[in-house]
């Protein structure tokens, strides 16, 4: 008897292993690490708040990609009050790397007409040490004060997107720097064929001076109304361990109509059911 009912117990126990192991974390996780980092800036301020939840590889571009801890800890006191609010946020089924996205106010004096309005993306990735998701990536853009306020686009993993862990995935990145990679070189011969081949359906595309345009065929419409050529060259990039959510970040120079400017980049990559990586979300931030 003693025999069966330690051997129920393993089983059980190793039922609850392969289980947990299945269970995707929560985007929430992300969403509440946006909102404490928020409330954390309000708090202490934007210097002392961008220390306190950075990757040790974290980056910010200022105008060029430069780590999180150099460009703070070198700097006074940031002026000014800056807030944001998440609208969309993903996370990998097993929580090592997430991103949110949404508007941000900056207000550097008194009235309305100091304040500056924008997008940020912020790319999250989970500390080993102490399991808790790091400020890895953030870049934002300007445009004009909103109209409306965006909905919500928070969604669960899609563990039936998810294929065999990877052993080092922030090392052993080749297929996303890859993609990128090809995603630039088809950016060079045309962007209304990139986008329509690399662009999730429901992709989403950041670009200084307008709000958020979500959707393949508003994307393309956008590109072909702004005359946009791209021509761009991949810096780095990682993905998750589970295999299902990736970023990528670079530099570019766009002509848009007859303007033409240097930009950073950073694109964030979802695996479809076919295990084909695609763009879910595209910023682009001038280089001033």
């Amino acid at each position: 008897m003693k025999k069966l009912l330690l051997a129920a117990f393993v089983l059980a126990g190793v039922s609850a292993n392969v289980f947990a192991q299945k269970t995707p974390v929560e985007v929430s996780k992300v969403v509440d690490a946006e909102n404490d980092f928020n409330k954390l800036v309000e708090r202490k301020g934007i210097k002392a708040g961008f220390l306190a939840v950075a990757d040790p590889e974290g980056i910010v571009f200022k105008p060029n990609a430069v780590k999180i801890s150099e460009f703070y800890g070198t700097i006074d006191k940031m002026p000014g009050k800056l807030t944001w609010q998440p609208k969309v946020a993903r996370i990998s089924a097993n929580g090592d790397l997430a991103f949110t996205a949404g508007p941000y106010v900056y207000q550097n004096g008194k009235s309305d007409d100091d304040k500056v309005y924008g997008q940020y993306v912020s790319v999250w990735k989970r500390d080993a040490a102490d399991n808790k998701l790091k400020l890895l990536i953030d870049l934002g853009i300007q445009h004009p004060e909103p109209e409306a306020e965006a909905g919500a686009d928070f969604r669960e993993p899609d563990t039936s997107k998810q294929v065999a862990p990877s052993k080092d995935p922030f090392s052993g990145k080749t297929v996303i720097i890859n993609s990128d990679k090809l995603l630039n070189h088809s950016l060079d011969l045309s962007a209304l064929a990139s986008y329509k081949e690399f662009l999730s359906p429901d992709g989403m595309y950041y670009f200084p001076g307008f709000e958020p345009i979500a959707g393949r065929d508003k994307v393309s419409k956008f590109i072909a109304n702004e005359g946009i050529s791209i021509s761009a060259q991949t810096v780095n990039a990682g993905r998750s361990t589970s295999n299902d959510l990736a970023y990528s970040y670079g530099t570019a120079r766009i002509r848009k109509g007859n303007i033409v400017n240097n930009y950073n980049y950073v694109r964030i990559w979802e695996i479809d059911a076919t295990h084909k990586w695609n763009v879910l979300l595209e910023i682009f931030s001038t280089v001033e």
